[in-house]
């Protein structure tokens, strides 16, 4: 399963599986589903899972108050 990002702009949903396509301002937040691979995991797998949580927080910083 790929990744799903999906983001409310201008009033429209718009589902991004591209983490870095998301636009810099938008309204909110509506779905953060990271691919998370089956076990057993690498190293680098590892390290990618470790990232999503603070691009998650980045994202709701992002969001139009």
């Amino acid at each position: 399963m790929p990744h799903e990002f999906v983001i409310k702009r201008n009033g429209v949903l718009e589902t991004y599986t591209d983490y870095d396509a998301i636009p810099a301002e938008f309204d909110h937040v509506i779905k953060f589903l990271p691919e998370i691979p089956e076990s057993p995991h690498t190293e680098d797998q590892h390290e990618e899972m470790n990232t999503w949580h603070d691009r998650l927080q980045d994202l709701l910083k992002r969001e139009m108050k």
